[in-house]
């Protein structure tokens, strides 16, 4: 770990710096809570659900991308409002607690959707994942919000970065437990390293897929418990009564206001944009793997893994550079790395590399997605590393609950354009390929809307 783990001279706002253990505690929220994004939404449940649980790959993915849009959507319109009354009422860490319980219960039910299930498990499922984003991504929120009191500006990028990384090497732990021990091949039943899937999980029923909700579910309830204990929260302000009616105040005069404070508007309308293609990559870029190329899960988890242990050395690099280079120098460069890497994934088909056609059976197509996946993995985990201190130079110590929901309403904004986008031109045009052209597109729109964003490192 960088030195962002060593206590600086004063903390963002004045205050003192948060003791060590306190630092470790908050990191840890990101390696409790990576594992739904790499297991539930990229690798493993998703993929499952658009190859095995809906009618066909395509229906899958359009259906998949309305309940990501539809939980999007919720998180836009209450985020913004959540975080201006958790400035006014001070802690943070209640918050987390309530919406932990939501994701925890709503991740555990995706265990009880099988393959070929009829409508109603189909809608169960899409209902029950669409209220885990919510859970997760609102304890997010609380969380990131705590992130400028614990140590000063000059190690924000490395605290950020180092967290990321951690959170990485917890998702790629989970993804290889799952791949060796839990999801196994339904023709020879046995998992990636040849084993019998343990518990008795049946191959023919799916179920160590299934699997991947409740072990997410328990690996978050184990390991966000150092940061109740031991991570320092905001102190009690205000009663929440009034809490409410001067958060919202507040909030309403920002939003008002909003426009005029320039790098901050045209922060928060990049990171809108360019987060909500991220989020489609790594939403559909497994279900494209499956449907396009005819991936397998263990396939998929190679993929996974690759993207993992490139996701950490992307975050702890971007949190090196942060101090270097300059934070949206940082931010930039990851853009441009995810605009080549959407690029080599819309030109890869199964007789198609750039575009190009290649010959029958070969791995090239594999390759190419391989290798476009340890580019999303690294640029995907410097960016969003970098993207939080770089928020946290667009406002002040005292408003971040309200920023970070900002924050979150802009990366959920339009959440719902991507996912939508793609299930509508995958339905227009009845082509996965041709459905996931709107993430690039995307990609460049945000790296434009930078140009006036400010840096202080």
């Amino acid at each position: 770990m960088t030195n962002a783990l060593e206590t600086g001279d004063m903390a963002e706002g004045g205050g003192s710096p948060a003791p060590r253990r306190g630092i470790v505690g908050w990191m840890f929220f990101d390696w409790a809570a990576q594992p739904f994004h790499t297991l539930v939404i990229t690798f493993v449940f998703a993929p499952y659900f658009a190859a095995h649980v809906a009618p066909s790959p395509t229906e899958g993915q359009a259906l998949w991308g309305l309940a990501a849009g539809f939980g999007g959507l919720a998180i836009a319109l209450l985020s913004p409002v959540l975080g201006a009354i958790s400035d006014a009422t001070g802690p943070r860490k209640p918050w987390i607690f309530g919406f932990s319980v939501v994701a925890v219960a709503a991740v555990l039910s995706l265990w009880f959707v099988p393959p070929a299930a009829g409508p109603g498990m189909i809608w169960f499922g899409l209902a029950a994942f669409a209220v885990a984003l919510i859970g997760f991504e609102f304890a997010a929120v609380f969380n990131n919000a705590m992130m400028p009191g614990l140590v000063d500006r000059t190690k924000l990028g490395g605290l950020s970065g180092n967290a990321w990384a951690l959170g990485y090497a917890g998702g790629l732990i989970c993804l290889i437990a799952t791949l060796a021990l839990l999801v196994a091949d339904p023709v020879s039943g046995k998992t990636l390293p040849g084993l019998t899937p343990i518990l008795g999980l049946d191959p023919a029923q799916m179920e160590g897929d299934r699997a991947s909700g409740p072990l997410t579910a328990i690996w978050y309830v184990i390991f966000v418990i150092p940061m109740f204990l031991f991570t320092p929260d905001a102190p009690r302000r205000e009663r929440v009564s009034g809490a409410v009616r001067r958060g919202l105040a507040e909030l309403w005069q920002t939003i008002r206001n909003i426009s005029s404070e320039k790098s901050l508007f045209a922060f928060l309308l990049s990171s809108m944009v360019y987060r909500d293609a991220l989020n489609g990559l790594y939403t559909f870029g497994g279900i494209y793997a499956v449907g396009v190329l005819g991936w397998t899960t263990i396939q998929l988890g190679i993929f996974g893994i690759l993207a993992s242990i490139t996701g950490i050395a992307g975050a702890l690099l971007s949190g090196w550079a942060d101090n270097r280079i300059g934070t949206k120098s940082v931010v930039v460069a990851n853009i441009a790395v995810l605009i080549a890497a959407s690029a080599l994934i819309i030109s890869t088909s199964d007789t198609q590399v750039l575009f190009m056609e290649i010959a029958a059976a070969s791995r090239a197509p594999d390759i190419a997605f391989y290798c476009a996946g340890a580019l999303i993995g690294a640029a995907g985990g410097g960016l969003q590393a970098s993207s939080r201190p770089l928020l946290v130079d667009q406002s002040t110590p005292e408003r971040m609950g309200e920023a970070f929901g900002l924050y979150a309403l802009s990366g959920r904004a339009t959440a719902f354009l991507a996912p939508w986008s793609i299930g509508i031109m995958t339905t227009l045009f009845d082509s996965q390929r041709i459905g996931i052209t709107p993430i690039l597109v995307l990609f460049v729109i945000g790296m434009v809307l930078l140009i006036p964003v400010r840096s202080r490192t």
